[in-house]
């Protein structure tokens, strides 16, 4: 038998961020930026994210904030975000977001 010789190596954040396309990526910085904008998730990574973790946290955190979403843990369909039934971007998301606790940011406060 072959021995694999990647079988121990563990992709980074930013790399899995490159393979996951969009969906853990973009939970991932759903995460951070709600974690910076009122704490209301834990700060997690694209590899956490990419196997469900913090799924039902991050979902409640924008229900919390006016946005439903379907949130997507794999490495292909992005997710989608949805305000009174019409969807938008993520980054649409997060302006409304900022506009209803009153509290703005730029991406380099958050995407640390």
């Amino acid at each position: 038998m072959a021995e694999d010789k990647y079988a121990d190596e563990v992709m980074s954040d930013e790399e899995l961020d490159g393979v996951a396309g969009g969906t853990a990526g973009q939970m991932a910085d759903d995460s951070r930026f709600l974690n910076s904008l009122n704490g209301s998730t834990d700060r997690y990574g694209s590899f956490r994210t990419f196997w469900g973790t913090g799924l039902k946290e991050i979902k409640n955190a924008w229900a919390s904030l006016g946005i439903e979403t379907d949130l997507n843990c794999g490495a292909f369909d992005d997710n989608k975000y949805y305000l009174n039934g019409k969807e938008i971007t993520q980054e649409e998301a997060r302006q409304h977001a900022m506009k209803v606790t009153g509290h703005y940011m730029t991406e380099s406060d958050w995407k640390w």
